[in-house]
């Protein structure tokens, strides 16, 4: 019997492994202190019994467990936590859990619940066993192997008629994600809510086709809609994940092969598509990248050195500067500099060239044709028509 105990509390985790470990020494116990450790070692071990805290950093028990029940429906859940409120315990529930257990545990509460689990497990495990083992293990193979096909890849001497007989038409789905941190946790919220809605709107399944995109397969009753799915899928993932993501989507396909071409189609899709993003950190990313143009807009500033800053992708960077400031990076930058320019061609004793320079421009013929361009007047006519100076004899007619 594997049991994982998952909780932020060194002393609650080791509390529960000491009184486990005595209690019934054959027993395998692994420790998580969040979701993404708990998430490695319920896919690493055969775990049967869950105990798991409420609240966590990163994601919550109740989230963890919403998101693991799909692909782990032998598992058995108990929730612990320091809260007696009922709203926890009525949706800890209603997500299938065998019991709900206040802090601080006693021990033999923990023990005679671990005991009346066991005995259910032993029962169910004689039973099922076998027959789940072999459908996990024709499942996982499944989608290996479609995962293979999908990218262009030989499958061998596989046969791909029984995919085609189970999926005579359907639709893909494709998340992508854009970051730079690990993103295992993001594939196991993203593969579970999938495959959760996969599952209840038709039947089809879902496998990682890069280390930060998985593909989804569904094929839908006749009217049901993919719209639907998508927008409850998009709904999910925008509360759950902390990462930018963009989702594509085929049209109905009923021919198996056509696959690896609509999965490149999608790929090329997502290079313009705008993503998703939905991080707490966003906004406070364009806040402080637009506090540095404002300090630094007379230096060499280029997209990639500013998204570099803030240590955002420069094309996911690009699309979210537009999105927060309704101007592009370069438009926004020009007529940062060009509203400063104006403000000092009021001091006369500045020349145009003082100015080009001190806005960023070395260019002093570069700056006079992107500044008639923006205002319809040169450098030299703006500062004549608003101060009455003509002491400046360069003009710009190019």
């Amino acid at each position: 019997m594997d049991i994982l105990i998952v909780d932020d509390e060194t002393v609650i985790r080791e509390g529960i492994q000491r009184t486990l470990q005595n209690r019934f020494p054959e027993y395998r116990v692994h420790l998580a202190a969040n979701a993404e450790q708990a998430v490695t070692l319920l896919r690493s071990h055969p775990i049967h019994i869950v105990l798991t805290d409420i609240l966590m950093p990163g994601m919550t028990g109740l989230e963890f467990m919403n998101m693991s029940r799909s692909r782990h429906p032998h598992v058995k859940w108990v929730v612990i936590s320091a809260y007696s409120e009922f709203a926890y315990a009525q949706e800890a529930v209603r997500l299938g859990a065998k019991d709900y257990l206040l802090k601080p545990i006693g021990k033999e509460v923990l023990i005679d619940m671990i005991s009346k689990l066991s005995e259910e497990i032993t029962r169910e495990t004689e039973l099922t066993e076998e027959a789940e083992l072999l459908k996990a293990n024709r499942k996982y193979l499944q989608e290996a192997v479609f995962q293979r096909f999908a990218q262009g890849l030989d499958t061998g001497r596989i046969d791909m008629g029984p995919f085609m007989e189970q999926h005579p038409y359907f639709h893909l789905i494709m998340v992508k994600m854009e970051t730079d941190k690990p993103v295992f946790l993001e594939n196991f919220i993203i593969e579970n809510v999938m495959l959760e809605l996969i599952e209840r709107y038709g039947k089809g399944f879902v496998t990682v086709h890069d280390s930060k995109s998985l593909l989804g397969l569904v094929t839908l009753p006749e009217g049901r809609s993919l719209t639907l799915l998508i927008d409850e899928l998009r709904s999910h993932l925008v509360k759950y994940l902390k990462v930018p993501f963009q989702m594509m989507s085929s049209d109905l396909i009923d021919c198996f092969q056509a696959v690896p071409a609509e999965v490149q189609r999608m790929r090329q899709a997502s290079t313009t598509q705008i993503y998703e993003h939905h991080a707490s950190g966003s906004d406070r990313s364009i806040d402080v990248a637009l506090q540095y143009i404002r300090t630094h807009y007379h230096a060499d500033l280029s997209l990639e050195k500013v998204a570099s800053i803030v240590y955002l992708n420069s094309v996911y960077f690009s699309q979210l500067f537009k999105q927060k400031t309704g101007q592009g990076f370069k438009e926004y930058v020009i007529h940062l500099r060009l509203e400063q320019a104006k403000q000092l061609l009021m001091n006369p004793k500045l020349k145009l060239a003082d100015v080009a320079e001190r806005i960023g421009y070395h260019d002093m013929r570069h700056f006079s044709q992107v500044f008639r361009k923006k205002y319809g007047v040169t450098p030299s006519e703006y500062r004549q028509e608003n101060t009455g100076d003509k002491s400046d004899k360069f003009v710009s007619r190019d």
